[in-house]
Order: C-alpha cells, then sequence, then structure tokens
C-alpha cells in the first residue's frame, strides 16, 4: 500500500470510529463553527484543569475529512498544557498552508500526517482545520473565564 492510500485509510478509519464525539460536561467554553463552503458544522466543549487540556468533545456533522480531523484533534490534545496544544495547532495550520509540500513530523502530529494529502486540494483545507479553528476559539474564551474568576 502506497503512503496515499495509508493516510486515506487512517482518515476512515478516524472517520467511523471517531474518538472523544459526544458532548461531555464539565466544560468551561462551547462553540459553533460552521464552513460556509461545504456545510460541514461542529459543537466543540473544553474542559481545562488548570493549565492542562482535560477534555475536547465534540458533535459534529460534515465530510469524513473534518470528522477525522477532529477525532485526531482529540487524540494529539488531551492531556496537554494549553501552550504545548496550541504548538500542535500551529503545526498542523503549517501541514495544511503546506499545499502538500512539507513533510510531517510523525512523531509531532501522529494521525495527524495523514492529512498532508488534504493540503493539496485547497477546497478541502478548511474542512481539515474547522475542528482546530473551533477548539482554538474555545480554548481562548476559557482561558479568558480562568484569568477573569
Amino acid at each position: 500500500m502506497d503512503l496515499d492510500g495509508l493516510y486515506q485509510e487512517i482518515i476512515l478509519d478516524h472517520y467511523r470510529n471517531p474518538h472523544g464525539k459526544g458532548l461531555r460536561e464539565p466544560f468551561e467554553a462551547e462553540v459553533h463553527h460552521v464552513n460556509p463552503t461545504c456545510g460541514d458544522e461542529i459543537t466543540l466543549r473544553v474542559h481545562l484543569v488548570g493549565d492542562t487540556v482535560a477534555d475536547v468533545s465534540y458533535d459534529a456533522e460534515g465530510c469524513s475529512i473534518s470528522q477525522a480531523s477532529a477525532s485526531v484533534l482529540n487524540d494529539l490534545l488531551i492531556g496537554k498544557s494549553v501552550g504545548a496544544a496550541m504548538g500542535l495547532l500551529a503545526d498542523f495550520q503549517a501541514l495544511m498552508q503546506g499545499r502538500g509540500t512539507i513533510e510531517p513530523d510523525e512523531e509531532t502530529l501522529e494521525d495527524g500526517v495523514a492529512f498532508a494529502g488534504v493540503a493539496k486540494f485547497p477546497a478541502r483545507i478548511k474542512c481539515a482545520l474547522l475542528s482546530w479553528m473551533a477548539w482554538k476559539d474555545a480554548t481562548s474564551q476559557a482561558v479568558t473565564l480562568k484569568e477573569d474568576a
């Protein structure tokens, strides 16, 4: 099996068996994001304990890429500090904005490397980034709430 085929299998596996799907409590922030280009939607909740991403839960509808990306996000970010998680977001964004020219670091992005092929298709980049932008928005709100408390 070639690398692109392997990546497609990883994406389909996360789509068929999503990790973290289903809205859970407790949470500090909830956001709803929509990709107007294709209609993908996500409602995402973030729960922080101190400076650690304790939980990311979501309910989403859309294509296999947006659904799989939310599942990978869940795997990558839970248990990380907010700073480390923001670093992973930056790495994933760089991969998506690289238009297929960036070699992903499997040790850092784990199953997120499967989206390297998606980056070659500009119309699908927003699908892959939908959950990540929702997570960034919700986490920023949760951090602000904790600072104001």
